[in-house]
């Protein structure tokens, strides 16, 4: 209850998508990569808005009806499974009591980010399987991203199936518990790699598709909001709300407007 007013929770919900954090990143990979101290600053900000984090599992119970959430919820997702994301992230986030949900490249643990190379010309390093057990001692939950990160929708429907079931095996050998959510490499998926996703076992899955998760979300096609090392700490106050940052909703402001001023001088 707030001020005699039952509070219900939102219907959508801020999927947060990250992917490096660090005190030091590459310069080809700036985009992408979060400075350990605006993280922190990110935090902090959710803890005095008063977002809660929850994870994928209780947001698919509440969805249907057999989970209740706080009035603030929140996801924080991070795919790749970078190694400064292991010390960075989980210590920020322990400062205010959050967890996440790390998305790993089975097959490259303790290695490095060798889909890169081709990419971007870069290569970072990788958690190992020991900074993945100690992040789900610390609460932190560790789920797919494939064996070796390629674009599943360029693979035949068998090797599709591989890169998903084979990820869920070493995981759950390694690891010791289920797995059953996957977030897609390069956010690449179509209706095939849905559907051997699901005959893989995962019940869901996080895509790169930009929007708050609404209760209408396919559970295979979850959209999440992205956070860039190009952000402010105002564009990420503006992603938790709308997904989009401060200089996307005015970029979007300026083309509605002469949009509308040139469909007026037109009919003029």
């Amino acid at each position: 209850m707030l001020g005699g007013r039952r509070v219900t929770p939102p219907d959508r919900v801020p999927i947060l998508m990250y992917h490096e954090v660090t005190e030091t990143p590459h310069s080809d990979f700036l985009k992408y990569s979060v400075t350990r101290r605006a993280f922190a600053a990110q935090m902090r900000w959710l803890a005095l808005a008063g977002y809660q984090t929850i994870d994928l599992p209780t947001l698919l119970a509440y969805r249907q009806g057999q989970a209740s959430i706080p009035r603030r919820p929140i996801i924080i997702t991070f795919d790749d499974g970078f190694r400064d994301c292991a010390v960075h992230a989980a210590r920020a986030m322990a400062e205010h009591g959050f967890s996440a949900t790390f998305f790993l490249v089975a097959g490259l643990m303790g290695r490095s980010s060798v889909w890169l190379r081709a990419e971007r010309g870069l290569e970072l390093p990788l958690m190992s399987w020991d900074d993945a057990r100690a992040l789900e001692r610390a609460g932190h939950r560790c789920q797919s991203h494939s064996v070796t990160h390629p674009r599943l929708t360029e693979l035949s429907a068998v090797a599709c199936r591989n890169e998903l079931s084979r990820s869920r095996e070493v995981i759950e050998d390694i690891l010791g518990h289920a797995v059953h959510y996957l977030a897609y490499p390069f956010g690449v998926h179509n209706e095939q790699v849905r559907a051997v996703a699901q005959a893989s076992g995962y019940v869901a899955a996080c895509s790169v598709t930009m929007g708050l998760s609404a209760a209408d979300d396919d559970a295979l096609a979850l959209k999440r909001v992205p956070v860039l090392g190009t952000d402010s700490l105002f564009d990420f106050i503006s992603r938790l709300g709308s997904a989009y940052s401060v200089g996307d909703r005015l970029s979007d402001l300026a083309r509605s407007v002469t949009g509308r001023r040139s469909r007026s001088t037109t009919t003029e």
